[in-house]
């Protein structure tokens, strides 16, 4: 692994997450089949923490879930420790 590969695949972790939030967003309020929390969160875990942070305030989706409060910063300090990992094996 390269760090170019690292800095790709982390780019489209953050945009992945970010767009999951607005594409639940609107499928909450048209009523349609939503994005399950967990695959909110297993995209954040994955990498894309910060996206799914910055989806969050964007559309102001689940700002009021403690669960994403709290949860998607503490995964943002994970993602941090597990890319400083793999930023020093390379």
């Amino acid at each position: 692994m390269t760090k170019a590969f690292l800095a790709i695949y982390l780019l489209a972790a953050n945009v992945l997450a970010f767009a999951m939030f607005g594409i639940d967003k609107a499928a909450a309020r048209a009523g349609r089949r939503r994005i399950p929390e967990k695959r909110l969160f297993a995209v954040s875990l994955l990498g894309g923490a910060p996206g799914a942070w910055a989806g969050m305030k964007k559309w102001r989706h689940k700002t009021l879930h403690n669960s994403f409060r709290f949860g998607i910063p503490l995964l943002i300090v994970i993602d941090a420790i597990w890319v400083y990992a793999v930023l020093k094996m390379i």
